[in-house]
């Protein structure tokens, strides 16, 4: 993980300190959103050349799974939960599979001893690096959108709805994904974790409610992402109730919340290790 804004900064200072013969006093930590800008940019410029495959990846798998349910599912109310599921999935395997496995080798490799030295609050870190990941998958979650909706017969008229759907669900997911990857004791686990975290997202949230068990459905409850699904869903009816997809992305967005308060709290629990 590169942090190179911050870290120059800081050998800026230590230099200064040396020219005029002393040690350099440790200044004030940086503020919690230059430090979340930094951390962003610096995830986005590393990540995007290794992670635009992987997202191709994703988009494949997403519209391949669609192609697959079509010959099972007709139309109606699972046409609309299998191009959600689908669509919201790409936000999964990035934001929930790739950072549980991105945190789980950064902190085997000593990686999260780098950004100990550096005055960065923990939330600007974990926070930076979900931003970076779910910034991925905005183009592979809408195209997997549209060519749901071609495949399906589904309009298109609220698709815009995507644009509070993935970073409110990827938040979610991507706080889980950290605090999978920083709290597992090994890499190889927090990869098995990742992969069956996103094996739930595509279980319980591509397949139709109503063809589930009933333990299952509660599970799917319980899945962060469920809540983002289901608003984009209700989007494809002819008379969306607007009060029901908002009351299920403020969900979303509380969810987020908590899941990103605790990978900050396994952020700081793995760096004093």
């Amino acid at each position: 993980m590169s942090a190179v804004p911050l870290e120059a900064a800081v050998r800026a200072d230590v230099g200064r300190a040396e020219d005029v013969g002393g040690p350099a006093p440790l200044g004030p930590p940086v503020r919690l959103f230059p430090a979340l800008s930094a951390v962003y940019r610096a995830q986005l410029s590393r990540a995007r050349v290794a992670r635009i495959p992987l997202l191709f990846v994703a988009t494949f798998q997403s519209v391949g799974i669609m192609i697959l349910m079509r010959g099972v599912v007709d139309g109606g109310g699972e046409a609309r939960a299998v191009v959600a599921g689908s669509s919201v999935l790409v936000v999964a395997f990035v934001a929930l599979n790739l950072l549980a496995q991105y945190f789980g080798q950064l902190r085997a490799d000593g990686g999260l001893d780098h950004y100990a030295t550096l005055p960065v609050p923990p939330a600007a870190v974990v926070l930076g690096a979900a931003a970076a990941y779910a910034s991925f998958t905005v183009p592979g979650t809408f195209v997997t959108a549209i060519v749901g909706c071609a495949l399906f017969g589904l309009p298109l008229t609220h698709l815009w709805v995507l644009v509070a759907v993935i970073p409110l669900a990827g938040a979610a997911l991507a706080g889980l994904g950290a605090a999978l990857g920083l709290l597992a004791p090994r890499p190889e686990l927090a990869t098995l974790l990742g992969q069956m975290g996103m094996s739930a997202a595509l279980l319980l949230g591509v397949l139709p409610a109503d063809r589930m068990p009933a333990l299952l459905q509660y599970a799917r409850d319980l899945l962060p992402s469920t809540y983002g699904v289901e608003a984009f869903a209700r989007t494809f009816g002819p008379d969306p109730d607007w009060a029901v997809v908002a009351l299920d992305l403020a969900v979303c967005a509380g969810v987020g919340v908590v899941s990103l308060a605790v990978a900050t709290w396994a952020y700081r629990r793995a760096a004093v290790r």
